[in-house]
């Protein structure tokens, strides 16, 4: 790996590291949430198909999910839709109850952070434009410039690509980080980039949507997955969404969602969201 991305790797851990003590002494627990009844959630406002504003209605299946789960929750469910740059701080820091959102589970953010099961697979694939034609394998990636989410799991898929591309003699080429994707998937479009790496149901959606601008490629780092975080050590919260995912699990809504919105089920999900 990089001297450069190693720095900045270990730059976010630190900064992760140190954010855990103010997580743990901020973060509204569940009796407290239910004595002053309100839970604050916060969720993505451009994150197709998980989380989306439409002609300014929110859209995706964290959404739907949402929907579900103020059903039942004995208290109000204030919802922030919110940039995903100041998402996941914002829980680690208490700012936000619940990051309800579909953040993919990293080795960085498990350090402030504690997850839910997931609710969907999140493997790191690439995607390249519909005409592209060097492209054709992950050993092609070698030497060209890729856009990634500042902060995010494609970032974060880098440190697998990096020695994926070593054990072929390729480099990592020139990384453009963005503070949102669909900002780098024009750019990909107009040339300015060789390819984006983003979540399989991600790029699902946007080749299904866009098949003649883009196209599908393989995975460049090691099965992940998505999930709801809270922050770390915040057990009681935690365990209440846990209850509340193994129930839509069993009732077959999470899955009818799955299907409704990421085009496929992901049955065989673990229960333990960092296995």
């Amino acid at each position: 790996m990089s001297s450069g991305l190693n720095r900045i790797i270990g730059i976010a851990a630190v900064a992760a590291t140190l954010s855990l003590g103010a997580s743990l002494s901020r973060a509204a627990s569940l009796d407290e949430i239910k004595t002053k009844g309100t839970m604050v959630v916060a969720t993505e406002d451009s994150y197709k198909p998980f989380e989306y504003v439409e002609n300014g209605k929110p859209m995706g299946l964290d959404h739907d999910l949402l929907a579900l789960l103020r059903k039942e929750a004995p208290f109000k469910i204030d919802q922030q839709i919110i940039p995903w740059t100041g998402l996941l701080a914002g829980v680690a820091t208490g700012k936000y109850d619940v990051a309800l959102t579909a953040a993919v589970i990293t080795p960085e953010r498990i350090q402030s952070l504690a997850f839910t099961m997931p609710i969907a697979e999140a493997t790191q694939y690439y995607v390249v434009r519909a005409d592209e034609t060097r492209i054709k394998g992950v050993p092609d990636l070698a030497g060209k410039t890729v856009g990634v989410q500042s902060g995010g799991a494609s970032y974060a898929a880098l440190a697998d690509l990096e020695p994926t591309l070593a054990k072929t003699g390729g480099k990592l080429g020139k990384v453009v980080q963005y503070t949102s994707l669909p900002e780098a998937y024009q750019d990909l479009a107009n040339g300015r980039l060789d390819y984006v790496i983003n979540g399989v149901v991600n790029l699902v959606s946007l080749t299904k949507d866009q098949p003649k601008r883009f196209k599908m490629g393989e995975a460049v780092g090691a099965p992940t997955y998505a999930a709801w975080a809270v922050a770390k050590g915040n057990d009681s919260l935690l365990a209440y969404l846990d209850r509340f995912m193994a129930k839509v699990r069993a009732s077959g809504e999470l899955y009818a969602l799955q299907e409704k919105w990421l085009g496929r089920t992901f049955k065989d999900m673990p229960a333990a969201p960092t296995k």
